[in-house]
């Protein structure tokens, strides 16, 4: 087997946590990392003395704040969630409903603020949470606005399924990003849970190239898609022109 190099192995160390197991004893990190202990309690050790993880009381290892203060220089994090916020927060208060924001990272969506509604539907999401991209509102936003190549990939490959409901079939995939390019809004029903309808509209960036997806989420059962989808592509177009995008027949 290739030894692995020592960045690979500080990585495998960090991989280690995630939203199920944020906090490690250094024996769960070895394991998770496939590092041997000796190996594991250096890394762990220079890790720690620079910030990137935490010890606790108990002996339990956190990731550190020296981390969350360089993921706050991510263009499509922090920064992004800033300029959102104020829009996202009008969306929320239109709707009283589960309001997302999140980018896409490969062949998952991301996401990176969610403010929940205080009797809205209750969703499988939370900050940094990830979802494939065909079975959310968001996802299917920012699939439908990525390239032919990406779509082709994603098409042809395995689409996971939650539900009854869930899209599996890659033609009828294609046929629903087509629709997101033509009216501007993703409709994903109960494509997660069987309960759940959201509505996402894209964000755009200062050359008008998709950076974002911004959605609300909403009880199936209620859903009025003809009043949500234009709530949501004013947050979307706020956010866009934010981000410093401007619409063709606004342009010079």
């Amino acid at each position: 087997m290739t030894s692995r190099s020592a960045p690979d192995r500080l990585l495998a160390v960090l991989a280690a946590f995630d939203h199920a197991h944020p906090a490690l004893s250094l024996s769960d990190i070895g394991r998770r990392a496939g590092l041997t202990l000796t190996t594991a309690h250096r890394l762990v050790g220079a890790l720690t003395a620079w910030g990137a993880l935490e010890r606790d009381a108990s002996g339990l290892y956190h990731v550190g704040l020296r981390l969350w203060e360089i993921a706050a220089l991510a263009p499509r994090g922090l920064a992004l969630r800033q300029v959102a916020l104020p829009y996202l927060e009008d969306l929320y208060e239109a709707t009283h409903e589960n309001v997302q924001l999140a980018v896409r990272d490969g062949s998952e969506v991301v996401y990176t603020e969610w403010i929940s509604g205080r009797s809205a539907v209750g969703v499988h999401i939370r900050v940094g949470a990830r979802w494939p991209l065909h079975v959310t509102g968001v996802g299917l936003v920012l699939l439908a606005h990525g390239d032919t190549a990406l779509q082709e990939t994603y098409c042809t490959g395995s689409l996971a399924s939650y539900t009854a409901h869930t899209v599996t079939d890659p033609a009828r995939l294609r046929r629903m990003l087509a629709e997101v390019r033509r009216t501007g809004v993703a409709v994903s029903s109960r494509q997660v849970t069987e309960d759940a309808l959201s509505v996402a509209a894209p964000v755009r960036g200062p050359g008008g190239a998709v950076v974002a997806a911004v959605s609300v989420v909403v009880p199936h059962a209620d859903a009025q898609v003809p009043v949500l989808a234009p709530a949501v592509r004013v947050a979307a177009r706020g956010i866009s022109r934010a981000l410093g995008w401007q619409p063709e027949g606004a342009r010079d």
